[in-house]
């Protein structure tokens, strides 16, 4: 009799329980629904203000990096206000409180375990707000040139000259230096080449810098400059500098290759002599064997 009177006042106690909580299930029940609502109406509210955004901000913002990153924020800005609300609504602010003391103690945890990560984050965020690396810039950091193909959280996408792609975490540019040679449209080159030493020097710079004057637009204060550099072994070193239009890195090669087509020919038409080493290799005789041919040259 005890046990089973035992089993019954626990299965009633059981009830009781369970219809409190059925009691208090529907007395939430139009909170839960509302705060479903919330979300899903935040959720439209941030769709369409990602839509609105981006179409905004295509005509005002050039940088598709910052269009990028701002469409996100916004977006993921406006659920958190959704969930918010939704806690608020069905009565949870201990909760939230509660949540939001973890989360802080979480991700403090999380920050020093991903440090490297959050760096890569982070330097998405400002490289994407920088006016000094756009999207189909050519740049160069460390080993590695490239057009940048896209800007994310984490990474560059490098799309090099051979069409093969290279991933550069982003702390590589926000810690180190790059190159841009898309930011200004006029760069400054050389072409270096040398002559013999019997030319005469003063016609030598003359010659090439009429060459470059004429065959390249110079804009104002932008002048050819030419400048002996170096006696060698058997001539006489020269480099001459110039400015041409320039945002990526095939003009750089397109003038050079023009530049020395242009000298060379020019250097023949007026005699004056490109030199090169010029070596002999005898092998395959002993030394004994060039004894013997060496006696036998005196002999005759």
């Amino acid at each position: 009799m005890d046990a089973s009177f035992k089993i019954e006042e626990t299965l009633n106690q059981l009830w009781d329980k369970i219809g409190v909580w059925m009691n208090a299930f529907i007395l939430k029940l139009p909170n839960f629904i509302m705060a479903i609502l919330i979300m899903v109406l935040f959720y439209f509210i941030a769709r369409s203000i990602k839509r609105f955004l981006r179409k905004f901000l295509l005509h005002r913002v050039a940088q598709k990096s910052i269009q990028n990153i701002t469409v996100k924020i916004a977006f993921i800005v406006i659920l958190l206000m959704g969930f918010f609300i939704s806690l608020s609504v069905l009565g949870l602010n201990k909760v939230l409180t509660s949540v939001l003391a973890g989360a802080g103690v979480l991700g403090l945890a999380i920050g020093l375990a991903l440090q490297g990560t959050l760096s890569n984050t982070f330097g998405g965020v400002v490289l994407s707000f920088m006016h000094k690396i756009r999207i189909n810039d050519y740049i160069e950091t460390g080993e590695v040139k490239g057009f940048v193909s896209e800007i994310t959280l984490r990474n560059v996408v490098l799309r090099q000259t051979d069409n093969n792609y290279v991933i550069v975490p982003n702390s590589k540019f926000v810690d180190n230096y790059f190159t841009n040679y898309s930011i200004s449209t006029r760069s400054r080159i050389a072409v270096k080449c040398f002559v013999s030493y019997e030319s005469d020097l003063q016609k030598v710079e003359d010659l090439v810098i009429r060459i470059i004057s004429e065959n390249f637009e110079r804009n104002e204060g932008e002048n050819v400059e030419f400048f002996f550099t170096e006696f060698g072994d058997y001539s006489i070193s020269f480099m001459c500098r110039f400015w041409i239009d320039m945002v990526k890195i095939k003009e750089e090669h397109d003038a050079r290759h023009k530049a020395i087509k242009l000298i060379k020919s020019h250097f023949e038409a007026e005699g004056i002599v490109i030199p090169y080493p010029i070596r002999t290799i005898e092998y395959g005789k002993k030394s004994s064997d060039l004894g013997r041919d060496t006696n036998h040259q005196e002999n005759m």
